[in-house]
Protein backbone atom coordinates (compact mmCIF):
# COMPACT_ATOMS: atom_id res chain seq x y z
CA UNK A 1 0.00 0.00 0.00
CA UNK A 2 1.29 3.49 -1.00
CA UNK A 3 1.41 5.83 2.17
CA UNK A 4 2.38 9.31 2.30
CA UNK A 5 3.08 10.32 5.33
CA UNK A 6 3.71 14.33 6.75
CA UNK A 7 5.93 15.29 9.80
CA UNK A 8 7.35 18.58 11.26
CA UNK A 9 4.32 20.66 11.31
CA UNK A 10 4.35 22.69 15.39
CA UNK A 11 3.76 26.32 16.63
CA UNK A 12 6.56 28.79 16.02
CA UNK A 13 6.47 32.64 16.22
CA UNK A 14 6.31 34.95 13.63
CA UNK A 15 9.21 35.43 11.85
CA UNK A 16 10.54 31.82 12.69
CA UNK A 17 10.67 28.92 10.23
CA UNK A 18 9.99 25.36 10.26
CA UNK A 19 10.58 22.58 8.05
CA UNK A 20 8.14 20.19 6.56
CA UNK A 21 8.85 16.62 5.87
CA UNK A 22 7.05 13.82 3.60
CA UNK A 23 7.62 10.41 2.95
CA UNK A 24 5.94 8.42 0.06
CA UNK A 25 6.33 4.92 0.90
CA UNK A 26 5.53 1.42 -0.55
CA UNK A 27 6.72 1.06 -4.32
CA UNK A 28 6.24 3.28 -6.67
CA UNK A 29 6.29 2.94 -10.96
CA UNK A 30 7.22 6.64 -11.37
CA UNK A 31 6.32 9.97 -9.48
CA UNK A 32 5.73 12.63 -11.22
CA UNK A 33 5.61 15.42 -8.98
CA UNK A 34 5.37 15.90 -5.43
CA UNK A 35 3.70 19.09 -3.99
CA UNK A 36 2.51 20.99 -0.74
CA UNK A 37 -0.69 22.25 0.02
CA UNK A 38 -2.42 24.20 3.13
CA UNK A 39 -6.12 24.69 3.87
CA UNK A 40 -7.17 27.29 6.56
CA UNK A 41 -10.61 27.01 8.43
CA UNK A 42 -13.45 28.23 6.29
CA UNK A 43 -10.61 28.72 2.91
CA UNK A 44 -10.33 26.25 0.49
CA UNK A 45 -7.10 23.76 -0.07
CA UNK A 46 -4.97 25.85 -2.03
CA UNK A 47 -1.28 24.87 -3.66
CA UNK A 48 1.62 26.54 -1.79
CA UNK A 49 5.06 24.70 -4.14
CA UNK A 50 5.22 21.92 -7.02
CA UNK A 51 8.45 19.93 -7.99
CA UNK A 52 8.45 17.63 -10.95
CA UNK A 53 10.82 14.23 -11.74
CA UNK A 54 13.01 17.10 -13.31
CA UNK A 55 13.15 19.07 -10.16
CA UNK A 56 11.15 22.47 -11.53
CA UNK A 57 9.48 24.51 -8.91
CA UNK A 58 6.50 26.09 -9.15
CA UNK A 59 5.10 28.30 -5.96
CA UNK A 60 1.88 30.15 -4.82
CA UNK A 61 3.00 34.07 -5.07
CA UNK A 62 2.54 33.72 -1.19
CA UNK A 63 5.21 31.50 -0.85
CA UNK A 64 7.93 32.92 -3.59
CA UNK A 65 11.02 34.50 -1.65
CA UNK A 66 10.39 32.70 1.92
CA UNK A 67 9.55 28.81 1.08
CA UNK A 68 11.84 26.35 -0.53
CA UNK A 69 10.39 22.67 -1.98
CA UNK A 70 12.92 19.88 -2.23
CA UNK A 71 13.35 16.40 -2.93
CA UNK A 72 15.07 13.16 -2.32
CA UNK A 73 13.74 11.07 -5.60
CA UNK A 74 16.03 8.56 -4.75
CA UNK A 75 14.45 7.97 -1.12
CA UNK A 76 10.59 8.92 -2.10
CA UNK A 77 11.06 12.03 0.18
CA UNK A 78 9.81 15.75 0.15
CA UNK A 79 10.70 18.74 2.21
CA UNK A 80 9.42 22.24 2.59
CA UNK A 81 11.15 25.13 4.01
CA UNK A 82 9.51 27.58 5.69
CA UNK A 83 10.99 31.26 6.74
CA UNK A 84 9.91 34.51 8.09
CA UNK A 85 6.68 32.94 9.07
CA UNK A 86 3.42 34.82 9.17
CA UNK A 87 -0.10 34.37 10.51
CA UNK A 88 -1.36 33.86 7.59
CA UNK A 89 0.42 30.92 7.03
CA UNK A 90 -1.49 29.04 9.69
CA UNK A 91 -2.75 25.92 8.09
CA UNK A 92 -3.14 22.68 7.93
CA UNK A 93 -0.20 21.68 5.13
CA UNK A 94 -0.80 18.76 3.38
CA UNK A 95 1.81 16.62 1.27
CA UNK A 96 0.85 15.44 -2.50
CA UNK A 97 2.08 12.92 -4.10
CA UNK A 98 1.19 12.25 -8.40
CA UNK A 99 2.65 9.23 -9.48
CA UNK A 100 2.18 5.70 -10.67
CA UNK A 101 2.33 2.39 -8.36
CA UNK A 102 2.20 0.09 -11.41
CA UNK A 103 2.42 -0.17 -15.42
CA UNK A 104 -1.07 -0.39 -15.85
CA UNK A 105 -2.10 1.96 -13.89
CA UNK A 106 -2.49 5.49 -14.33
CA UNK A 107 -1.28 8.60 -12.55
CA UNK A 108 -2.88 9.24 -9.79
CA UNK A 109 -3.22 11.81 -6.23
CA UNK A 110 -1.88 9.93 -3.34
CA UNK A 111 -2.44 12.29 -0.21
CA UNK A 112 -0.96 12.61 3.34
CA UNK A 113 -3.23 13.29 6.20
CA UNK A 114 -2.18 16.74 7.23
CA UNK A 115 0.31 18.40 9.85
CA UNK A 116 -0.80 21.69 11.26
CA UNK A 117 1.47 24.78 11.27
CA UNK A 118 0.30 27.33 13.61
CA UNK A 119 2.47 31.23 13.69
CA UNK A 120 1.46 33.03 16.43
CA UNK A 121 3.14 34.82 19.14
Amino acid sequence: QAQVVESGGGLVQPGGSLRLSCAASGSWLSIERMSWFRQSPGKERELVATITASGDTNYADSAKGRFAISRDSAKNTLSLQMNSLKPEDTAVYYCNVVGRRTTWSLPRDYWGQGTQVTVSS
